[in-house]
């Protein structure tokens, strides 16, 4: 036995120590059994098996071209399609390369094809580019090698990114009519502020009549927003950039990821595209002959929802301490009696990764449909936003334009 240092990512972050074990490979199946991906692993007195990046800070990297989950979900079907046919993996690295059309895929590829090259394992070469594999796909990967079935894995990769992929572009297309009416009726509101209020108030200020209530709140709002507008759009920058900071800092990101699952309308969405990746990650894991505790592990820090990770780790703990998973998945209290009832009856069975996958599939199904409503579950509350809007800026500007008219009409 020999003891190697290594470095790798956790669900709580970075992670470093020292392990026994016969070879690199050995402390890698340890580190992943524990919900670590590797990132480097080197003997005490010897050589690097995995490296990372240099942690200095790269400025080409800034302009480089990004790679999406599209260049991920080809590269997986093209991968498999390879392997399928007999391949060798580097040449079938290579001809990906050859054939990428983005360019900082290309240089990846051709860094992973290097490190396979130079002896370090598949699932290791795509640890070192962290910022693109995440730690499901190195997983995965990794299980993979141990069980000689790259090639299905691979297959398996590429429909949970097709999910992905599909499911961010449906929020997108459902968000964008909503958010361009929010913009437009601020945009608006900034106009008639800026510009209409404060011809009126010339208008009434010559007559000198006594004005009403709602027009004089008009009239100050309007005052207010133009002596001191610099310092409502820098407080908005500041808020913005300070709520930035703080749902990006562990703390904030928990509390926010747990407000979003609770949010009228847009909270049923997050919880349901949540549980449908979490169970469609956690079927593909356990088909692929992840063992459960290691599954759970690899699944809550490939979840994009914080609150939900921690609590599929708290999972995890009790499925360890021997626990079943549907009283774990019970003492969570993030399940639907949907998920909740699968997970027993998969148990009962022995078929939990084809009821997670149904699972999956019929949430996939139901985020789809409230996506596709979604403007129109969102149009009430803008019509009547909208009305309100309106009907204030009624009672503001052309009530005191009637009396006034009608006072100039009787003289």
């Amino acid at each position: 036995m020999q003891r190697f240092a290594y470095t790798g990512r956790s669900a709580a972050g970075s992670v470093s120590g020292t392990l026994d074990g016969p070879n690199a490979s050995a402390v890698a199946d340890q580190l992943l059994a524990r919900g670590v991906t590797p990132l480097k692993i080197q003997a005490e007195g010897g050589a690097v098996v995995a490296a990372t990046d240099s942690p200095s800070i790269d400025w080409r990297a800034l302009f480089k071209q990004k790679v999406t989950g599209v260049d991920l979900m080809l590269f997986c079907r093209q991968l498999n399609t390879l392997l399928r046919s007999g391949v060798p993996i580097l040449r079938a690295l290579l001809g990906l390369q050859e054939s990428a059309t983005n360019l900082t895929f290309k240089d990846t590829l051709a860094e992973v094809r290097r490190s396979l090259e130079s002896g370090i394992e598949l699932s290791m070469s795509f640890a070192q580019h962290a910022n693109i594999f995440d730690h499901f796909f190195v997983a995965m990967v990794r299980v993979g090698e141990m069980t000689g079935r790259l090639e299905e894995v691979f297959l398996r990769l590429f429909k949970h990114l097709e999910f992905e992929v599909f499911m961010r572009q449906q929020v997108k297309s459902a968000l964008r009519y909503p958010m361009f009416v929010m913009i437009a009726m601020i945009g608006a509101i900034a106009v008639i502020n800026v510009m209409v209020i404060p011809a009126f108030a010339g208008v009434f200020k010559a007559f000198g009549a006594e004005l009403p209530l709602a027009t004089r709140i008009l009239l100050g709002t309007s005052r207010f927003t133009i002596d001191y507008g610099w310092m409502l759009l820098g407080g908005a920058v500041i808020g913005a950039a300070a709520f930035h900071h703080w749902k990006h800092t562990p703390a904030g990101k928990l509390q926010w990821d747990g407000i979003q699952l609770r949010i009228p309308i847009a909270g049923k969405i997050v919880r349901k595209a949540t549980l449908a990746r979490f169970a469609r990650s956690f079927a593909l894991a356990l088909k692929s002959g992840v063992p459960v505790e290691q599954a759970l592990s690899v699944v809550a820090q490939t979840a994009e929802n914080a609150y939900l990770a921690k609590r599929i780790e708290g999972m995890r703990d009790s499925v360890e301490r021997g626990e079943s998973i549907l009283r774990a998945a019970i003492a969570a209290g993030v399940f639907t009696p949907v998920v909740l009832q699968m997970i027993g009856v998969g148990e009962e069975t022995g078929a939990v990764d084809e009821l997670m996958e149904e699972v999956a599939e019929l949430y996939s199904n139901e985020v789809q449909y409230e996506l596709k409503t979604l403007a129109q579950q969102i149009e009430p509350i803008m019509i009547v936003f909208i009305g309100i809007l309106v009907l204030i800026l009624a009672l503001g500007v052309f009530l005191p334009v009637w009396d006034l008219g009608r006072v100039a009409f009787k003289k």
